[in-house]
């Protein structure tokens, strides 16, 4: 195979290496945008090759490309969508914001494919155009948002859902196991009331079954898809009932409620639903960095912290000192929270007029792909190995938890509609400035019969149901 071959695009000839399967656009593109070293997600290709797959399906369907055309096309749209091309897949995400360099991308590659299929070369147009057959009755502005939206909806519903709902069921699993350990509660840092230890991990429970909530509505809203707008939305030169077909195969191949946007204006001028789903990722890692803090301090120690968890100890914590563990998957979790916020951040400012979204086209939906597929896989493997390897083999201190219930100057509060908020307030001074247990100096001050005294300081009742 000769080293470099010869592509012409319309603006003259361009040298592509001899193997690549990808021609003169994406070679130009992969030249002017020498960026980051980061190329597209690997779900949003797959999402491309459904695209094209679909489009050549329901164009031989209907007539409108020859079959052995539109067969060849189906084969190498479905290499792309296996992940067997991605090595072709070259564009920097910081190109043009419309994502036309990431589509003839995609279009040059299946049409080279389907040519060696059909028997020619790389390179050779007369067969499969990238344009006039890949890219018939579709547009970039049309095909880039689309497949956003298909690889985000699919990587949430197959990778990151499946990992919250681990999450989350190993901590349902720790908060019945642990709800009969009273423990101390904390506000603003400092000694509040009893709660039971399941009950705060119900709540964490609450939280990730929140979020998988919300992240269903915002599959739901990326399930509506802008293919069939082409340029600006107007449709045109796409068939009628194109996007139809479309989402129809798509939706075969993914088990997922594809359709077309109701409006097509707003499908391709807005990025209203990534922005509402990147929220939902915002606050998925946020409740999981909540979550992996509280652990990680409700942890700490093993002596000389708060010490009511038994973290697993999974490899030694310090160069210089010896026998040290730390909570490195909670802090791994605490991280994967920050940049995802940060990811929220940037889609943020590319759905923003005058930074991405601006009339007719967003500008910025490369990156904005790009932070938004990152963040899922972000959530979804940390996720898993948060409940993996921390939440499933945590520990209570029982211990530690009744000693620091008996030493709870808050104790008192349980006292107060007996005797009143300012002489619960004494006896609280009195204890913290003696080094007493509100026990200790109710007992010495005679405050109550030692039997409703007992009964009113019992840390299971004060916890409720």
């Amino acid at each position: 195979m000769p080293k470099t071959r010869k592509e012409t695009d319309s603006m003259g000839e361009v040298a592509i290496p001899g193997d690549a399967l990808y021609g003169a656009q994406t070679a130009r593109a992969a030249d002017n945008f020498p960026i980051s070293g980061w190329t597209m997600p690997g779900q949003f290709i797959v999402a491309l090759g459904l695209i094209k797959q679909a489009a050549a399906a329901g164009h031989k369907e209907a007539g409108r490309l020859g079959g052995k055309i539109a067969d060849a096309i189906v084969a190498a749209a479905g290499e792309v969508a296996a992940g067997k091309l991605d090595e072709h897949f070259v564009v920097d995400v910081f190109q043009t914001g419309s994502g036309t360099s990431t589509n003839m991308n995609a279009n040059e590659v299946i049409a080279n494919r389907a040519s060696q299929l059909l028997g020619a070369k790389a390179g050779d147009k007369s067969l499969v155009h990238p344009n006039d057959h890949v890219n018939m009755g579709q547009s970039s502005n049309d095909v880039i948002p689309s497949a956003m939206h298909i690889a985000g909806a699919c990587a949430i519903h197959d990778e990151l859902v499946p990992s919250l709902e681990q999450l989350r069921d190993a901590l349902e699993t720790k908060a019945k196991k642990f709800d009969g350990i009273v423990k101390i509660g904390r506000t603003h840092l400092n000694d509040a009331v009893g709660i039971r230890l399941g009950q705060e991990f119900s709540g964490y429970a609450a939280q990730i079954d929140r979020a998988l909530d919300m992240l269903g509505q915002a599959v739901a809203g990326l399930c509506e898809v802008a293919i069939g707008g082409t340029a600006v939305g107007t449709g045109l030169n796409a068939p009628e009932g194109f996007a139809v077909e479309i989402c129809r195969f798509i939706s075969a191949k993914t088990k997922l409620p594809f359709r077309q946007a109701p409006n097509h204006f707003e499908a391709q001028g807005a990025k209203d639903a990534v922005v509402f789903t990147s929220g939902v990722l915002r606050t998925a890692g946020i409740a999981m960095g909540k979550i992996a803090s509280d652990i990680r301090l409700l942890g700490s120690g093993p002596r000389c912290g708060l010490g009511e968890l038994i973290l697993p100890a999974l490899q030694p914590g310090s160069s210089i000192m010896p026998g040290k563990v730390n909570p490195v998957i909670c802090e791994s979790v605490i991280q994967v929270a920050c940049q995802v916020v940060g990811s929220d951040a940037a889609i943020v400012a590319g759905a923003t007029g005058g930074v991405g979204s601006i009339l007719e086209l967003n500008v910025a939906m490369p990156m904005m792909a790009w932070n938004l597929l990152t963040g899922v896989k972000l959530l979804g493997n940390a996720a898993r190995a948060f409940a993996e390897k921390c939440i499933r083999g945590l520990e209570p201190n029982e211990a530690r938890c009744r000693q620091l219930v008996e030493k709870s100057l808050a104790m008192v509060t349980a006292l107060a509609p007996k005797i009143g908020y300012d002489a619960a307030g004494q006896i609280a001074e009195q204890a913290h400035q003696t080094g007493k247990t509100i026990r200790e100096v109710c007992l010495e001050k005679k405050v109550l019969p030692p039997d409703e005294l007992d009964m009113l300081l019992d840390a299971r009742k004060q916890t409720g149901k």
